[in-house]
């Protein structure tokens, strides 16, 4: 495990499971709810990945990084999916109140985005920051207001993972010898184009601690007559996320609501209303074969969907802060890291919001580090 100048790692026992949490040396365990921040990472990734933000950040933050069940160093006990996410909101609660920490910001990456979601559904929250976040309604399957498209989520769920992608991931394939290699994939999926960066090994490293063992990634699939011919089952990560268990769309009625910032690039290959990872837009280029057309199966709008809710958020009462990040793809806290720790610290309170309009004299903005 790969751990970047000041931050530590430490195995926290829970009532439900061991939980790896990633630490930087001389936070307070003190610090006020308020300056507390707790970074979840998405599918197929780790703690490891929030390391660059986690360094940057200023220092009388208190800053942590979990790592799911069945990734990184948590135990990988099964998933069940029937829950939606809620077997990794709730780890996260108990990992906090071991901690001693009541509320905190909660930074939540693509699927970590999701179980950020429900945690708040669930259990007081100080922000939500959601970083390219799955659509409240899911992945896959569904049509702009959420309604699903079939009774058995055709083509939603495990049965939707690239066989040798998840060989490669029990082999611990290291290489880019293939499109479906670790490597290729955080090439071609989790960055956009032109993105380089001296921890590429780290974040293949990080990519390859998921769990393929059973009830966890990807799930088990069921066949049916629905093209394209499978449908979520019961276990695993994928699963998690079918929208016959998955809607969180319900934060639109939290009361209080807090303060939510959406950050995303806008060349993200995976959340996307075009995503490369749909099998429905993947049948309507022809990559599956017997799409049955776009009455049948149309694409899921997932960014269109996250808009819609957050909209209908803001209409009741919430505070909403949009920011599209253009070029990048879906990790704007590694292409951007920049533009993400601005908009992190502006969101949670710790830095002012720029005057609008602009005072008419120069301003001059120092890092905290400075």
């Amino acid at each position: 495990m790969t751990l970047f100048d000041g931050i530590t790692a430490r195995l926290v026992e829970t009532d439900r499971l061991g939980v790896n949490v990633l630490e930087r040396v001389g936070d307070d365990p003190a610090t006020t709810p308020d300056h507390t921040v707790v970074f979840v990472h998405g599918n197929v990734s780790s703690s490891l990945f929030w390391q660059e933000i986690m360094q940057d950040l200023p220092s009388d933050l208190r800053v942590l990084a979990v790592d799911l069940r069945g990734f990184g160093r948590t135990e990988h006990t099964p998933i069940d999916a029937t829950r939606g996410v809620r077997d990794f909101s709730d780890d996260l609660f108990e990992t906090l109140q071991a901690l001693g920490i009541p509320e905190a910001h909660l930074v939540g990456w693509s699927m970590g985005g999701g179980v950020v979601m429900q945690y708040a559904l669930d259990h007081p929250v100080r922000s939500l920051t959601l970083q390219s976040p799955v659509s409240p309604y899911g992945f896959g399957g569904t049509r702009r207001d959420g309604s699903r498209l079939s009774d058995d989520d055709a083509g939603t769920g495990a049965g939707g993972a690239n066989p040798d992608f998840v060989q490669r991931l029990i082999d611990h394939d290291t290489t880019a010898d293939a499109p479906t290699s670790p490597r290729s994939v955080f090439r071609s999926g989790y960055v956009a184009p032109g993105y380089t960066s001296e921890h590429e090994d780290v974040w293949v490293e990080s990519m390859l601690t998921t769990s393929t063992a059973g009830g966890n990634y990807p799930g088990d699939a069921v066949t049916t007559a629905t093209w394209p011919g499978f449908a979520p089952g019961t276990t695993g990560v994928l699963n998690t996320l079918a929208p016959k268990y998955f809607d969180v769309s319900g934060i639109v009625d939290l009361d209080p609501k807090p303060p939510i910032l959406w950050i995303y690039g806008t060349a993200d290959a995976i959340v996307s209303d075009a995503s490369f990872h749909d099998l429905n837009h993947l049948g309507a280029l022809g990559v599956v074969p017997g799409w049955p057309g776009a009455d049948v199966a149309p694409a899921q709008p997932m960014v269109s969907q996250t808009r819609d809710v957050l909209a209908a958020y803001a209409e009741k009462g919430g505070e909403v802060t949009e920011v599209p990040v253009e070029g990048a793809g879906h990790s704007v806290h590694l292409e951007r890291p920049a533009q993400f720790r601005r908009a992190l610290l502006t969101h949670i309170g710790y830095v002012g919001r720029p005057a609008d309009p602009a005072p008419p004299t120069e301003a001059i903005i120092l890092r905290s580090a400075d």
